[in-house]
């Protein structure tokens, strides 16, 4: 057999050849190379339809040209397919050929309806032109017409026009004219034809611009017939002729400039900037984007910007500081001449349930215990009285619990005389030593009213001596305070206070200036659903009239109404008079003072301003100055516990009373924060922060609004509702008490002395002890004490007796023990057991 195997060598190109190999060596070696031809497969003879060109048959018909492996079948499938994508093609080709078309025709069919509008409305205003002018034409000439024959009326009218010689027909007449002219010594006179045509010249040229004025537009035909060389005004000279006779019309024609001297504070918003200049917001805010400052009227500048604008305005500026906007508060000095008897104002004072309502009732005829929940005062009340014998006094009544401290204070500052009510058979209390304390604090002199006379146990004597005790001497031991004995119920001894009040009143001679900006006293604050903010406020000088314009403390208004304590509405309010204002902004603080300013303005700035400097003191005063201070606060915040809460009250004077008295409550280890207190009702935003908090709501005399109640059972906040301050008070008391730490108490069971000490493998050292007093239990604390010093403090391993493990063994008995994880004991040390228990603390 051969190398071949009968195969046909490989051929190059269609014939053999031969390649010499070089080796190592200088070895060489010819090699024959032949190369595979390539196989073409064809489809047979039929089986594909010719192509256009008639060459497809010839190529796919024949079988020894088709590609290998494919059938006449795929080969008829594939053709087809060739054949129809090319037919899609030419479809696709003539049908954007059609479509292209198409455009183009619509473009030319727009453009040529987009050229016959256009002509068409070029015809049209050629055609409106065209009227116009004529238009314009007919009426010229109707006017030519009409001052030609005006002209020859008037040379008809003229009596020696036609007998006297005409100077310019005849040349010798003029010249002799003229030189009777000059004889007189005056001047040549102007020959009449140049008179008459430069006079008539005038008159057309005048009437023409009135026409044009008139037409208030110049027309083609205007334009070119308006006379040779004269010169017509434009369109917009017309305009600013007409703009400027209008604003003469209207009394705004172009003043001379005001200069003005501004006051500008440490920072001023643009808009008040440029009232204060008298100028236009738009321009100030323009100069300041000139100057590089991209700023909205609404915005804040400093004083040193305000000064640049100020200048570049043209007017002077003043720096004043902040505090200078309360300076607008006018501080009238008061003339003895314009002074006035007012009544005076008189506080009911006194420990709680001693009858300081009751016995104002009694005065007053009327029954305000029975309204106020669990019968005592929670508000300061204020009325006006008229006596019988037409005395006219202003009464304030104080809470006389403890939590209404600040009340008593506010009441005895506002107040001319205090009655201070102690009751007889209870004689001096702390609330009634807390309140001779106001009155000396405030200087007003006192009226003691001894209370409860009629009771059996009354012992008016005792309330007398003890009010000694207190640097109070009344006049029946000789003293200067007046003392009367009364009783609310049975009206025993109110004719006689009342004289005593008019004495006192009398001593004091009070008198304040009526016809001045009113000031007074906020008494009381609340928020009224329907009326708003509403204040009861005491004026002590001037008249407060309804639409003034005030500032109470962080707040400011205008007097929508004025209510009497009756209910009804007044128009003013004189000193001494206790009314309820509406019309603030927000509520005010019980014990701000209300003064009335000119402007709004004015009141608004003075109360932004002092809630700025307000909200930087509360800032001041709650951040930690030190890391000593920082420390502090972060140990103390760890150690103690609080119990958060939120109060909404009705009245400003409740909700303080109630923080004070929530401030009282706790001790080193627990304490109650309330987080946030107001006035009104309940609402969502609460439920919010107290759910965030983890706090309940406490709502005193108010209650929540619909959403608020929902919000509350969706989110698991417990809202709780008081009418008593009492009740609240222990409520909150024993809340917190649940904060406190159980009290550990150890009570010792037992002693025993160790005898001897052994090591047990498995268990280390055991004491061999004698119990010789109590018990010895497994379950108990131990402590090893040696020559009565504790060594070691923890619990036993193990208890046994006689090999035994056992739960306890009792004295006189022997046992051993073992500590777990000590054991450094020695013979003759003791063992002292006990038992802890917890016992839960209550706050005093």
């Amino acid at each position: 057999m051969s190398d071949t195997d009968g195969k046909k060598p490989l051929g190059l190109r269609g014939g053999p050849g031969s390649v010499k190999q070089s080796f190592s060596h200088g070895r060489t070696k010819s090699v024959v190379v032949e190369t595979k031809r390539k196989r073409v497969v064809v489809p047979k003879a039929g089986s594909a339809k010719p192509s256009a060109s008639g060459a497809g048959k010839a190529h796919y018909g024949d079988p020894s040209k088709r590609p290998a492996g494919i059938s006449d079948a795929e080969m008829e499938r594939r053709m087809k397919a060739l054949a129809a994508a090319k037919s899609a093609e030419v479809q696709d080709a003539k049908n954007r050929a059609e479509e292209e078309k198409a455009r183009e025709e619509e473009r030319e069919r727009r453009r040529r309806e987009i050229e016959e509008k256009a002509r068409e409305e070029a015809e049209r205003e050629a055609a409106l032109k065209a009227k116009e002018e004529e238009e314009a034409r007919a009426k010229q000439e109707a006017e030519d017409a009409k001052k030609r024959e005006a002209q020859a009326q008037a040379q008809a009218k003229k009596p020696a026009a036609a007998a006297a010689p005409k100077v310019d027909d005849d040349p010798a007449a003029a010249q002799v004219a003229l030189q009777k002219q000059m004889d007189r010594g005056g001047r040549p006179a102007t020959p009449a034809p140049r008179a008459r045509e430069r006079e008539e010249t005038d008159r057309n040229n005048r009437n023409k611009v009135a026409d044009n004025r008139r037409s208030g537009k110049l027309t083609v035909n205007q334009a070119l017939t308006g006379g040779e060389g004269s010169r017509h005004r434009s369109m917009a000279s017309m305009k600013r002729k007409q703009e400027r006779m209008r604003q003469k019309a209207m009394g705004n024609e172009q003043r001379e400039k005001v200069v003005r001297e501004v006051r500008v504070p440490e920072a001023i918003v643009v808009s008040e900037l440029a009232n204060r200049m008298a100028e236009r917001v738009a321009d100030v805010v323009k100069s300041l984007m000139n100057m590089g400052m991209m700023v909205t009227q609404n915005q804040s500048i400093d004083a040193d910007t305000a000064e640049l604008i100020v200048e570049e305005f043209g007017h002077r500026i003043l720096r004043v500081s902040d505090a200078d906007v309360e300076d607008v508060i006018q501080q009238v000095e008061e003339k003895p001449e314009d002074l006035k008897s007012r009544p005076p104002v008189v506080t009911i004072m006194g420990h709680v349930d001693h009858g300081k309502t009751s016995l104002l009732d009694a005065i007053r005829h009327a029954n305000v215990t029975s309204g106020e929940a669990g019968g005592i005062t929670q508000h300061i009340g204020a009325y006006q009285v008229t006596t019988d014998s037409g005395a006219v006094l202003s009464f304030l009544d104080t809470p006389g619990h403890a939590a209404f401290t600040s009340m008593r204070a506010r009441g005895a500052q506002v107040t001319d005389i205090v009655i201070l009510v102690v009751a007889a058979d209870d004689s001096v209390m702390p609330q009634t030593i807390e309140a001779i304390a106001h009155a000396k604090a405030a200087g007003v002199p006192m009226i003691i009213a001894i209370n409860k006379c009629d009771k059996p146990d009354a012992d008016p004597n005792r309330v007398r001596t003890a009010l000694l005790q207190h640097e109070v001497v009344v006049e029946a031991m000789s003293g200067d305070v007046q003392d009367v004995e009364v009783s609310a119920k049975t009206g025993k001894g109110l004719d006689t206070l009342l004289e005593a009040i008019a004495l006192q009143a009398e001593i004091l001679e009070l008198k304040a200036n009526p016809d001045r900006a009113a000031e007074g006293a906020v008494i009381e604050a609340q928020l009224d659903v329907g009326r708003g903010p509403v204040a009861t406020v005491l004026v002590q000088k001037g008249t407060l009239k309804r639409g003034d314009i005030f500032v109470v403390g962080e707040q400011w208004g205008k007097v929508r109404a004025l209510v009497n304590d009756k209910g009804e509405r007044v128009d003013e309010a004189g000193p001494s008079v206790p009314v309820e204002v509406l019309g603030l902004n927000g509520t005010p603080e019980a014990g701000d003072v209300l003064n009335v300013v000119e402007t709004e303005a004015q009141a608004r700035e003075i109360a932004e301003y002092r809630e700025h400097a307000a909200k930087n003191k509360r800032a001041a005063a709650g951040a930690a100055t030190t890391l000593d201070q920082l420390l502090a606060k972060a140990k103390a915040d760890e150690t103690v516990s609080e119990l958060p809460i939120l109060v909404k009250a009705d009245v400003q004077g409740s909700a303080e009373a109630i923080v004070q008295a929530m401030e009282k409550i706790g001790n080193d280890e627990v304490r109650v924060r309330v987080l946030h207190y107001g006035v009104g009702a309940i609402t969502e935003s609460d439920i919010g922060l107290a759910e965030a908090s983890g706090a309940p709501v406490i709502g005193f005399n108010v209650r929540a609004n619909a959403p608020a109640r929902n919000s509350a059972n969706q989110k698991g906040v417990e809202i709780r509702y008081y009418s008593v301050i009492y009740d609240l008070v222990d409520d909150v008391k024993a809340a917190a008490s649940g904060l406190l730490s159980a009290e550990i108490r150890e009570n010792f069971i037992g002693y025993a002395k160790i005898k001897e000490v052994f090591k047990v493998s498995g268990v280390g050292k055991v004491a061999g002890c004698l119990v010789t007093e109590g018990v010895a239990r497994r379950s108990a604390g131990v402590r090893l004490l040696r020559d009565d010093v504790v060594m070691h403090e923890g619990t036993l391993k193990t208890l046994k007796r006689f090999k035994d493990e056992v739960k306890e063994v009792q004295s006189g008995q022997e046992c051993g023990m073992a500590f777990e994880n000590y054991e450094d004991i020695r013979p003759n040390d003791v063992i002292e057991i006990f038992e802890r228990e917890e016992v839960q603390r209550n706050l005093e």
